[in-house]
């Protein structure tokens, strides 16, 4: 049977991912390990014979650019919106990975563990392949770091993974890190209005442009027994009806600014005006924000809502719309062909994949992450292929769209890469470490760097939770922090198995990237100390 294996990669590699799937689905306790279970599968596969290791370098790295460049984009928008909020939790992320460095190599060399061992563990618990790969250049090319990085690794993913399920029990409170409108939930009250205001000073109103902020629209109005949709530029008047759309605590504070609440619900009436979903599939749209659109202008109508997966947002006149969203439209029922036809609104075209775009996106962040800046002693400082392409895709995530490139995805195409990415990546990783971890890992030395790094990893975990707390962030970007700051994807993959909320890919993409190059530096002091 090993021969087979060893003699067919590809059947190896695929054997491994589907077994890792049946592994990572078995619950322990509160644990799943999902995605991860085809690293541990890989290990174990992979210590079988050292033939079966040998050649998956390349899938390995395929692998993983795929996963932090679909993150990249998805989390862009979200990552530098909220970069200020989170720039107290990167200064913290860097003094706690320096403590960590630290720790380690003051409490390895009394174990009579070697620096090169201890560099190998760093990079390990940290589950940073770039770090590893500075260690063995410091090292000159010794297997050690590879050993202790083998030994390490599970462990780090294992210790995150059970702290992770434990913390995120616990609700944080958040105080500066309110809920998105997505998380919030969306509600609607026809409103009576009793005092005279203008749309665009309505509290909380999401049309202003130039703003990404806002939490209600004002969709319907109706005046004097007609109903048309509400045009954003005008005035309310005493006596005016109209439908506020948004978190039901913004929408409260609103019809309170306005009037009173009514108890029944003007969409009802669908004679002159209609609403419906409709799908972006035209590329000319993509990219684009509501505001860009001219909706109001061109056809006397609004889009208030944009679904991206499961998660539905209040528009807000800056939103860039996505291929694959589902935005819903207010408007008369006579120009409800021209919305499609604007639109697009076609399934089959939003399960295309621009791979242009995608493979130019890679193809730049793999070719950034190769820039080598030489530190001295033959050390070098590079982004590798892990954290050049998530810069690149956080980025273009960003911009969605340059000229008539378009860089963003459609939702359910960027979730499928991404699993693709992440499972390929850690069966490549198992079953290259496979024998390292297994010639070692049950070895007193093997003993003392598994035990060593549960140790010292818990207590500064738990410390960037109670930091995050103090810093007032909530309990999802937190977690997705913590998930970045380790830096395994399948780790991100577990928080998001337990917390849907789009702040997760956020935190892991600002302590990802940042922790990338942190750690690289880091553990060459490690094997200097």
């Amino acid at each position: 049977m090993i021969e087979i294996l060893a003699q067919a990669p590809l059947l190896t590699l695929f054997l491994v991912i589907a077994l890792g799937t049946l592994v990572g689905a078995i619950p322990f306790g509160p644990i799943k390990f999902g995605p991860a279970g085809a690293l541990f599968v890989g290990l174990a596969i992979g210590a079988l014979d050292p033939s079966l290791g040998e050649g998956f370098g390349i899938v390995q790295s395929i692998g993983l650019a795929l996963f932090v460049y679909t993150i990249g984009l998805a989390a862009g928008a979200s990552f530098f919106r909220d970069l200020r909020k989170q720039t107290p939790l990167l200064i913290g992320t860097v003094v706690l990975l320096a403590i960590y460095a630290l720790l380690i190599a003051f409490s390895g060399k009394p174990l009579d563990i070697s620096s090169n061992l201890l560099g190998g563990m760093f990079a390990g618990s940290l589950t940073t392949t770039p770090a590893l790969a500075a260690a063995t250049s410091a090292a000159g090319g010794s297997t050690e770091p590879a050993v202790g990085y083998a030994i390490a690794y599970p462990v780090g993913v294992i210790v995150t993974m059970v702290i992770i399920t434990f913390v995120t029990s616990k609700r944080l409170p958040g105080g500066k890190d309110p809920d998105p409108v997505s998380a919030a939930g969306l509600h609607s009250e026809t409103v009576h209005v009793d005092r005279p205001m203008r749309i665009l000073d309505v509290p909380g109103i999401a049309e202003i442009v130039g703003s990404e902020e806002g939490q209600v629209r004002i969709s319907y109005l109706n005046r004097s027994g007609r109903v048309r949709v509400a045009d954003p530029e005008e005035n309310l008047f005493p006596g005016d009806e109209v439908l506020v759309v948004g978190t039901p605590e913004s929408v409260a504070i609103a019809a309170d600014a306005l009037g009173h609440v009514l108890d029944r619900n003007i969409t009802h009436d669908r004679s002159s005006v209609d609403f419906r979903r409709f799908v972006v599939s035209n590329p000319k749209i993509a990219g684009r924000t509501v505001a860009e659109l001219h909706i109001p202008s061109r056809f006397n109508g609004l889009i208030t809502r944009i679904q991206r997966g499961d998660t539905d947002m209040l528009a807000t006149a800056e939103s860039r719309l996505q291929t694959g969203d589902r935005v819903m439209v207010v408007v008369p029922g006579e120009n409800m062909e021209d919305i499609e036809h604007l639109f697009g609104n076609s399934e089959r075209k939003i399960t295309e994949v621009d791979f242009w775009s995608v493979g130019i996106g890679i193809a730049i962040g793999v070719a950034i992450g190769l820039v080598a800046i030489p530190l001295g002693g033959g050390a070098v400082l590079s982004l590798g292929s892990a954290a050049g392409p998530l810069v690149v895709g956080l980025i273009l995530g960003k911009l969605d769209r340059t000229g008539p490139i378009i860089w963003a995805m459609p939702n359910a195409a960027n979730l499928t890469i991404r699993q693709l990415g992440l499972v390929l990546f850690l069966a490549a990783v198992g079953l290259s470490s496979g024998q390292a971890f297994a010639s070692t890992a049950f070895s007193p030395t093997g003993i003392k760097i598994g035990v060593l790094s549960a140790v010292l990893l818990t207590p500064i975990l738990l410390i960037f939770w109670f930091l995050g707390n103090k810093l007032g962030l909530s309990m999802p970007r937190v977690a997705g922090a913590m998930a970045g700051f380790i830096g395994q994807p399948a780790i991100l993959s577990h928080v998001q198995s337990v917390v849907v909320d789009e702040r997760t890919e956020s935190g892991y993409s600002a302590t990802f990237a940042l922790g990338i190059i942190v750690k690289i530096l880091l553990v060459q002091v490690v094997m200097m100390i």
